[in-house]
């Protein structure tokens, strides 16, 4: 079964143009853990969660089927990156004590990647996968937003998207549930430059610019210009996180 590629054409502008998840967030999983010997970050693209891991965990293993995320992931000198489907992971058995999902588990087979995870991690070992779904700046950039999202992008979502937006809430989860982390969020400085640039990485935006020719960015930046105001201003992007995190028998 070929893995859902929707972000290899431009896996470095991805890797440019990304948020960033919280510090809080790791250091949440990692107490979470009873050894720190492995972390398994599946799923990895430009490898912001592997780095992130790295200052808890000895070791991280970071894998991605793109080989063009790979290609353009952070080096670190506690990661090794792979390029392997999260389905089919070449780690031993029970050796892993956390295996983490950074805004990927909706693109996976479940039904194969489970079974992975089940083998990979030692007993008591911990599963957490995490979303980031839409962003909010003010109430006029965030009406320019949606017109984007919903009007312009709505008929170039991948099926599997409609799980990101209800934070993971209706794909299955066999494990054990942890108690309920904090509200993490995710905050970001940005100019009006740099939140176009993130715009163009989704994944529908990148559709459209395939079917069309036209890029659906570059017809609202004229709207998103007027809401944002001086286009140096930083402005402060947020996202909430949704997590779903358990352990293994």
């Amino acid at each position: 079964m070929p893995f859902k590629d929707h972000f290899s054409g431009h896996s470095s502008a991805y890797a440019a143009a990304r948020p960033s998840y919280p510090g809080e967030l790791f250091a949440w999983l990692a107490a979470q853990c009873r050894e720190h010997a492995l972390a398994w970050d599946a799923g990895c693209g430009n490898g912001q969660a592997a780095v992130a891991l790295a200052a808890h965990f000895a070791r991280v293993h970071a894998t991605d089927p793109s080989a063009a995320q790979i290609a353009a992931a952070t080096a670190h000198p506690k990661v090794e990156y792979r390029t392997e489907a999260a389905e089919d992971c070449s780690l031993p058995d029970a050796c892993a004590d956390l295996v983490t999902v950074a805004q990927a588990l909706h693109w996976f087979d479940l039904t194969r990647f489970y079974p992975q995870v089940r083998r990979v991690l030692k007993p008591g070992g911990v599963i957490a996968a995490w979303t980031y779904g839409l962003s909010s700046v003010s109430p006029g950039v965030d009406a320019v937003f949606h017109k984007l999202y919903e009007d312009r992008l709505g008929p170039y979502w991948p099926a599997d998207r409609h799980h990101v937006e209800t934070g993971y809430r209706d794909l299955p989860f066999p494990f054990a549930p942890l108690p309920a982390p904090p509200a993490f969020e995710m905050v970001c400085l940005w100019t009006l430059r740099q939140y176009l640039a993130y715009l163009r990485t989704w994944s529908a935006s990148q559709r459209h610019l395939q079917a069309t020719g036209f890029d659906a960015v570059d017809a609202v930046a004229a709207d998103m210009a007027e809401a944002w105001g001086d286009p140096q201003q930083r402005r402060p992007v947020r996202w909430p996180l949704a997590i779903r995190a358990g352990r293994v028998g």
